[in-house]
């Protein structure tokens, strides 16, 4: 007889996170390789929406713990923006 196991309200969270990052990955993918005007831009449109839920998704874990983050130094976010200055 088969046991069934249940996710945790984490795992479905996280595994949600993980498919959208995926999502939104394969959408960008197909903007850019797209000839078509009007596709792309309902794909903008549909990218758009997906990093909505994306963010939703890290607040979520945010909130609980699940997903902890700190703000960068502020020389940290100077010394990035000063690498990719060069490439505007």
């Amino acid at each position: 007889m088969a046991t069934q196991t249940t996710m945790s309200e984490q795992e479905i969270i996280t595994d949600l996170l993980t498919s959208e990052k995926h999502v939104t990955s394969t959408v960008n993918t197909f903007i850019t390789e797209s000839t078509c005007a009007n596709l792309r831009q309902n794909l903008k449109t549909i990218l758009d929406e997906e990093h909505n839920i994306h963010e939703n998704l890290y607040n979520i874990m945010n909130s609980k713990g699940w997903y902890p983050a700190t703000d960068a130094e502020a020389q940290e976010v100077q010394k990035a923006k000063d690498k990719f200055k060069p490439l505007q």
